[in-house]
């Protein structure tokens, strides 16, 4: 056993930071979960276009520039070796089509995961732009997410919603995630209760 603050044994920090997960492509029913790049940036933008997406986490739309450069530093990894920033956008298969000869499908949103606890513990969050809201992406999206997660050893999945944002609680419930009578910062904090729930 090694207490804290002494210091382990050559190579340790390295074997902590490789035995974090790091995103990787995610397949559910409808949905390909795809490690975010930087040139998702463009077609983002337009996603998350909607100012009524922040209508419960505050700021506004960010230009494609804007999005660029915070996609920038998603991409280069938290500064931090303890914590990884796990990042997908979502390609909707159902609604691909040919274009300039390969088939092309629309990204429709985000999942993001940041992993802490060497491993052990995740907080999730999900968005899906308005024009595919109400078909269940979110939920599908975030089952998926949380499915990969426990996969890969992480044990605490949480995830913090505003009280009123209804549309939010029910993607964590399709997620296996249940309230903790908890808040932070005027949200909710949830939790995941066991293992997600199997896809429909």
């Amino acid at each position: 056993m090694r207490f804290p603050g002494t210091p382990g044994p050559p190579g340790f920090q390295e074997v902590l930071v490789s035995a974090l997960p790091h995103a990787e492509p995610i397949r559910t029913a409808r949905l390909d979960l795809l490690p975010l790049r930087v040139d998702h940036a463009e077609e983002m933008a337009v996603v998350l276009s909607d100012p009524a997406l922040h209508t419960f986490i505050g700021g506004s739309p960010l230009d494609a520039a804007a999005l660029r450069a915070r996609y920038e530093r998603l991409v280069a990894g938290s500064p931090d070796p303890a914590v990884s920033w796990c990042n997908w956008v979502l390609r909707l298969r159902e609604e691909s089509a040919p274009l300039g000869g390969k088939e092309f499908a629309p990204l429709t949103g985000t999942v993001q995961a940041t992993v802490t606890d060497r491993g052990a513990a995740a907080e999730i969050a999900w968005v899906v732009g308005t024009p595919w809201q109400g078909r269940g992406l979110a939920s599908e999206a975030a089952r998926g997410l949380a499915g990969w997660l426990r996969e890969h050893g992480v044990r605490t999945v949480l995830a913090h919603i505003h009280p009123d944002h209804t549309a939010s609680a029910a993607v964590a419930t399709a997620a296996g995630l249940a309230p903790t009578g908890e808040e932070q910062d005027g949200e909710q904090r949830w939790r995941l209760t066991g293992g997600p729930p199997d896809s429909p």
